[in-house]
């Protein structure tokens, strides 16, 4: 087939998965801590409204011989389908990563395809673990390729690209030969889908949850038999030229993947808000001007915060109506950081999306963007809307102080990383809210601080299957 692009990214991906290239020191804590924390958000995902959908889904479909978990559920479905709802409920609560580079979340993608596998859930938990690693550096690396362009034309890049991560970990756990491996990618291009016009509904996680279950039909298809291009991403008609732009080129990418590894440089963040990134700045800045100001909720007259030019195109909702939209307004996150002290799962319910007292705060809250915010960054252009510039906040008092602060890194991103303590308390609270106790979570959480040690990621996962008389939620599969 003619190609419109030099160069060969699938070899080049195949070449790295198929090899023995695994994280070692800073890269693999890093990747430990972020596979932990996407374990987090898929359970508290039971929780979200978009579970019940989900099950009337998975109940028309009349799965036979289901075997595959679904986290902090009791239900089990076919491999495809529990990927599917995995990844939807792992990005359902907008608590998982953040991989600016992409931009992207691809663990919820990788973690969802790697639990429903039968080559992971039958493997040691270092194998998986190295997988996982090797999976979100591929995907990573081709979305450098593709360029920033790629989310800017509209995609979200968890459907479209992260997709990729979850077929190479797939092809790093399953050991498919390179060959196989680039037509599992050649089929999986033809998957890749997601936009970001969905954002603020039930259907943006889904993306998550979409690509996890494309992932592994890709696979599948490709084992059973089934041809595709072995080079697609330069091909003519291909991934570069049909979702791409006249910038997206392998060149852009560093000569040798793993080197260094991209949990170690430029890294991944993790969340401490469950709610979009691009909103953490504001509140991390809001919560540390109240504690100058001593001050509570009631004592604020207004709160002006300015974001960089492109910061509001993912928060498009300026009053939200839904749980799904309050997770995408940058005043409503303010709303509730100044409301609930530590914004948490509670805080983006619908019960309080309703709520009189945060209409009432979000009257004295405006959020617009500022050049003012660019920084003079020379990257300015290259970085993702959520990590670009700098967030600028400030608070006027009722008794007529003023204080303003400016926040160039949110919690959780690599230059202020969250802390195993952190995630720790993550995992807990996550799980608590699921439906399992304080003493399980805590019992459970050193075996995946420490998933290179564990024989058996199957069983693992299957402790995280929650019984009918403990779940909170009613659901019948």
């Amino acid at each position: 087939m003619k190609k419109d692009r030099t160069g060969d990214l699938s070899q080049w991906v195949a070449d790295f998965v198929c090899s023995d290239a695994c994280p070692t020191g800073v890269a693999l804590d890093r990747a430990k801590i972020v596979f932990s924390d996407t374990v987090s958000a898929t359970v508290a995902g039971a929780t979200s409204d978009v579970v019940k959908p989900l099950m009337a889904y998975l109940d028309a479909q009349q799965v036979r011989h289901a075997d595959k978990i679904v986290l902090g559920t009791q239900i089990k479905s076919s491999a495809e389908l529990a990927a599917m709802v995995n990844g939807t409920m792992a990005a359902a609560l907008e608590f998982d990563d953040v991989l600016s580079l992409m931009p992207g979340h691809p663990s919820a993608v990788v973690m969802a395809a790697l639990m429903a596998t039968d080559a992971a859930l039958d493997a040691c938990g270092e194998d998986v673990l190295n997988a996982y690693a090797v999976g979100v550096e591929a995907g990573a690396r081709i979305a450098q390729a593709m360029t920033l362009d790629h989310y800017k034309r509209g995609f979200h890049v968890t459907g479209t690209i992260a997709l990729f991560s979850a077929v190479a970990a797939l092809g790093r756990i399953q050991k498919l030969s390179p060959e196989m491996l680039k037509r599992a990618i050649g089929l999986a291009a033809s998957m890749s889908s997601g936009i970001q016009g969905n954002f603020g509904t039930m259907t943006k996680p889904l993306h998550s949850g979409w690509a996890a279950r494309n992932a592994i039909a890709a696979v599948h298809l490709a084992t059973s038999g089934l041809t595709a291009c072995e080079s697609i991403f330069e091909a003519e008609g291909g991934f570069f030229s049909s979702y791409g732009s006249d910038s997206s080129n392998q060149e852009r990418i560093p000569k040798a993947f793993g080197a260094p590894w991209i949990f170690e440089e430029p890294g991944v963040t993790l969340k401490l808000f469950p709610c979009c990134y691009a909103s953490h700045r504001g509140m991390d800045g809001l919560r540390d001007l109240m504690t100058d100001l001593n001050i509570q909720s009631n004592d604020i007259r207004k709160i002006e915060c300015l974001t960089p030019p492109g910061g509001l195109i993912p928060l498009k909702f300026d009053r939200p109506v839904t749980h799904f939209e309050s997770l995408f307004s940058f005043p409503y996150a303010l709303a509730v950081t100044a409301l609930d002290g530590m914004p948490g799962l509670k805080s983006f319910q619908q019960n309080r999306v309703t709520s009189p007292d945060v209409a009432q705060m979000l009257k004295r809250i405006t959020v617009t963007e500022s050049m003012d915010c660019v920084a003079d960054h020379s990257d300015f252009e290259a970085k993702s809307y959520g990590s670009r510039g700098e967030v600028r906040i400030r608070v006027d008092t009722m008794d007529g102080r003023q204080m303003s602060k400016t926040i160039p890194f949110a919690p959780g991103h690599p230059l202020r990383p969250m802390t195993w303590v952190q995630a720790e308390a993550k995992f807990i609270g996550c799980l608590e809210a699921a439906g399992f106790s304080k003493e399980f979570a805590e019992k459970t959480y050193p075996q995946i601080r420490h998933m290179e040690r564990q024989p058996s990621f199957g069983e693992f996962v299957a402790s995280l299957s929650l019984t009918k008389d403990k779940h909170e939620i009613e659901i019948q599969p």
